[in-house]
Parts: structure tokens; sequence; C-alpha cells
């Protein structure tokens, strides 16, 4: 245990790139758009390929492949999805009082039966909520 980092101080963990190769002023680095080349050549392929065939393919593929299709339809979807399904967002108060009149006459007649058949529990006094 003579050689252990953690307790002749040595530092651990990934080691510093020797001198020469770190960063040194008036180095401009890669020229500009370089790395990018290859990228930009198959991004511009790819849609020319998807102009000539793109609606026919994903029409094969969603035949033949329904797994690779959803598999493909679920990696461009964003990882979180805000959906809003609230109906009531636009609705005046009167036209929200009125939808909830509607739906306490709809099931008045189902609360009725079940207390007058006794198989709600409990005695005591009605409660508002």
């Amino acid at each position: 245990m003579t050689n252990d980092a953690r307790k002749n101080g040595e530092k651990t963990g990934k080691p510093t790139p020797p001198v020469e190769h770190q960063f040194k002023p008036g180095n401009p680095g890669r020229p500009k758009g370089s790395r990018n080349k290859l990228g930009e050549q198959f991004i511009a392929d790819l849609y020319e390929d998807w102009q000539a065939h793109g609606v026919e393919t994903l029409q094969k593929v969603r035949a033949d492949k329904p797994d690779q299709y959803l598999k493909v339809v679920a990696s461009i979807l964003p990882k979180d999805l805000n959906v809003n399904i609230n109906s009531t967002d636009d609705l005046t108060d009167e036209q929200l009082i009125e939808r909830i009149r509607s739906l306490d006459s709809a099931i008045r007649p189902f609360l009725d039966a079940q207390g007058a058949s006794g198989s709600v529990g409990g005695t005591g006094p009605e409660t508002t909520h």
C-alpha cells in the first residue's frame, strides 16, 4: 500500500497533457469550418435523398417495420412534452357555472339513488365541497 495515491499525496484523475500539446498564443487552432465539412456534406446528401425518396421510404418503413418507424418518431419528439388539455381556460364565469350545473344535474340521480339505498356510508350532515 505504499504506492497508494491517496496516502502519498500524488494527484489522481486525468493526467495533465504535456506543455507542447497545450494551446499556445499565436496558434489559432483549426481553420474555421474544417471539422464541420464532413457533417455539412452529410446533411446536404441526406436532404437530397429525402427530397427524392422521403415520403415513399416513410410509408414503406411504416408498413414493413412499424417498430423501427415508431423508434424514429419517438427519437424526434421532445423529451418534455407540455400539453395543455384544459378546455375550460377560455370559458367565461357564466359558461363555467352553466357547465357545473349541467354536470350536477347529470350525476344527481346517481347520488340520490346511492343515498336512498344506503350504500353510501356515514350518517353525518351533508358537506359542500
